[in-house]
């Protein structure tokens, strides 16, 4: 997990619940949820959400960008990461309670002059080069026992690009520092 603390813990509460109530709510076991827009709740930041059952990754969506607040973009997001991850088939009602939720909320994306600038576990990855565009967590970095070199590698990897695409002049890399947490299941 990343050294980027900006959420209180009854804020990243606030966000779990706002995950979980919307998953349940789309799948029709409970009621919409109630969306708090206090504090950073409120602010406009870019997020995933990340859906794990018995360990298995079920899907992950984010965006970027700020585009609404942070609580009702991460609901969103809970609901496409279900949904419409078009790696996974989408959760059935039967797994929603089951699920293991993880949110990455984000830092604005900087571009990134050296790998050397890449703090391993901190900044997660994204890498564009004609239509391809990957992105990796910071987690997936720490998971795996990667370096900065070989985080930006899967990044290119990600992307459909060659291992090393990062280096083409071509090539815009960004990183982005995330607070990472996730409900205990």
């Amino acid at each position: 997990m990343s050294d980027v603390t900006l959420l209180s813990r009854v804020e990243r509460s606030a966000l779990l619940g706002v995950a979980r109530a919307s998953l349940r709510h789309h799948a029709g076991l409970g009621p919409e949820p109630e969306i708090p827009l206090a504090g950073a709740l409120g602010e406009p930041r870019g997020a995933f959400v990340t859906l794990r059952r018995e360990g298995e990754l079920r899907g992950c969506i984010g965006r970027l960008q700020p585009e609404r607040s942070l609580a009702q973009l991460v609901g969103e997001l809970a609901v496409t990461a279900a949904t419409a991850d078009p790696r996974f088939e989408p959760v059935e009602v039967h797994e929603v309670d089951d699920l293991e939720i993880s949110i990455s909320v984000l830092q604005p994306p900087r571009p990134l002059r050296s790998p050397e600038e890449l703090r391993v576990g901190t900044d997660g990855a994204v890498i564009r080069l004609d239509w391809h565009r990957g992105v990796l967590l910071p987690s997936v970095a720490v998971a795996n026992g990667w370096d900065a070199r070989t985080f930006l590698r899967h990044t290119c990897l990600k992307a459909g690009l060659w291992p090393e695409a990062w280096e083409d002049p071509r090539a815009i890399v960004e990183v982005f520092a995330a607070e990472e947490f996730g409900d205990e299941r």
